[in-house]
């Protein structure tokens, strides 16, 4: 195993910063070595995430600054569009670290590796800059890869997440007392985890994402229609050859539950249903958002690039 790793996070504040240092900081070969946040400058890293055991504090670090600590990786953590700057900053004094962006601002640039590792990992051979795929992606394309070769026509995706995938910046989609009761739709056309899905996939993937009263758990239902008849059995057998071996992801006949996926470290795949003509299939995805969505899936892209066991570090059921 490799000698201890030291590990940055810019954007730090947020609910999948907090993952990540509770994930780097039970990491047997990671060193928590700055954690970058404008608005909690200065104040104790575990005040904030109990599980982080160390002195180190928060710091408003200016992006030409970020070179200076000399990381062996970093964790942007940060909103779209705001990746690049960081990035000639980690690179400025030379020796540029291993970079895994969480934002959507290099998951279409063919010079990054797109890190959904039970699909891509083949795909590394060494990469150092590294595109985290986005949390809605990541479910569509659990639910969808098994049988793409079986696919025509697109693929409708209807997808309902907690309200901690709106991030922390107050909006309706944030909005405890908005939310109440209520599933709010947004963006049901053209959303980017859709450009997204259709590019690594392949297929025409149409989805409608949903917000609802819940904090965090993401399912996507997703409608395939077929070129040739099959079984439920056959289904089966594909998601079960497909997934069987991965550590972090289950196939059950059951259709999953939001619920019992949230604050787990794997994503749930089932509910497989057939139409009487064996030419449409239904099946379900669920994650969480903040973990297999986001920072859980940072960690097994760092445990790919730095040398250490994927699931390194990671609590596997």
């Amino acid at each position: 195993m490799p000698d201890t790793r030291t590990v940055g996070i810019v954007g730090a504040r947020g609910h999948t910063g907090a993952e990540l240092i509770r994930l780097v900081a039970a990491h047997p070969g990671f060193e928590l070595a700055f954690v970058s946040s404008r608005e909690l400058d200065g104040q104790p890293v575990s005040a904030h995430v109990p599980e982080y055991p160390g002195s180190l504090r928060y710091a408003n670090i200016a992006h030409e600054e970020l070179g200076d600590f000399g990381v062996d990786a970093c964790v942007l953590a940060l909103p779209n569009g705001k990746s690049d700057a960081c990035i000639a900053g980690l690179g400025a004094r030379g020796g540029e670290p291993v970079i895994v962006d969480l934002s959507a601002d290099h998951r279409f640039d063919d010079d990054w590796y797109y890190g959904l590792p039970e699909l891509t990992r083949d795909r590394y051979v060494g990469q150092e800059h590294i595109a985290n795929p986005g949390c809605y992606a990541s479910a569509m394309q659990f639910a969808i890869a098994p049988v793409r070769d079986l696919v025509e026509g697109p693929v409708q995706c209807f997808g309902v997440s907690g309200y901690s995938g709106a991030g922390t910046t107050p909006s309706d989609r944030n909005d405890v007392d908005k939310l109440r009761d209520n599933l709010m739709p947004y963006a049901l056309v053209d959303h980017l985890h859709e450009r997204e899905v259709s590019r690594q996939s392949g297929l025409a993937v149409e989805f409608m994402p949903h917000v609802a009263p819940h904090f965090r758990g993401l399912t996507v239902t997703a409608n395939l229609h077929l070129r040739e008849p099959t079984t439920l059995d056959a289904v089966r057998a594909r998601y079960a050859d497909r997934y069987g071996d991965e550590p972090l992801l289950r196939v059950d006949d059951n259709a999953p539950w939001v619920s019992r996926i949230a604050g787990r470290h794997g994503a749930e795949v089932g509910g497989f249903t057939l139409s009487n003509d064996g030419r449409r299939l239904v099946v379900v995805a669920t994650l969480d958002n903040l973990l297999k969505g986001a920072a859980t899936q940072a960690m097994q892209n760092l445990n790919l690039a730095l040398g250490f066991p994927e699931t390194e570090g990671i609590p596997v059921e």
